[in-house]
């Protein structure tokens, strides 16, 4: 009797252990991020899409877990868009989704609705991941412009401005 309970679980042992996930011999991962040049580039590329039409804004790139890594103030965005943009990027990295697109799920009776109520989350277009290989490797935003739509279109131009740095 005592044979059958040994037996058991030496075979409840080698099962667990052929059922364990392969990736389980490493407790750490890569997470890719900009460096401060191209993020610098970025909010450059930014400010110099939103003057292009006319508009004076702030401009912030955020690294994959939010923290910012460059910001660029153009010299008559108001003193409210440095921190509008830094949230923009923020929401947009911690949502895993463009402010735009947030935005139009957060009406009442929406999916969304509610999320504008959280801290430092910002629905406003003007947003945007930045994607390497399919990866967040950061987030920008731009904020100052006469609407959100121009913000997301500026925070577009920048992105693919450094577009062929993400490769």
């Amino acid at each position: 009797m005592t044979r059958s309970i040994g037996a058991a679980l030496a075979t409840g042992a080698l099962m667990a252990l052929a059922a364990a996930p392969l990736h389980a011999d490493s407790a750490t991962f890569n997470t890719p991020s900009l460096t401060p040049e191209i993020a610098t580039k970025a909010v450059e590329a930014a400010v110099d899409a939103c003057r292009d039409r006319n508009a004076q804004v702030t401009a912030a790139v955020v690294d994959r877990f939010g923290t910012t890594q460059a910001l660029k103030r153009d010299r008559f965005a108001g003193p409210h868009t440095v921190g509008t943009a830094q949230s923009k990027a923020w929401t947009a990295v911690s949502f895993r989704t463009d402010t735009l697109e947030l935005r139009d799920d957060a009406f009442p009776g929406e999916v969304s609705y509610g999320i504008q109520h959280l801290p430092n989350v910002t629905i406003l277009g003007g947003g945007a991941q930045v994607t390497s290989d399919g990866r967040i490797v950061a987030g920008i935003g731009v904020s100052g412009s006469p609407s959100g739509d121009v913000d997301h279109q500026c925070a577009m131009d920048a992105i693919d401005a450094i577009q062929d740095d993400l490769l």
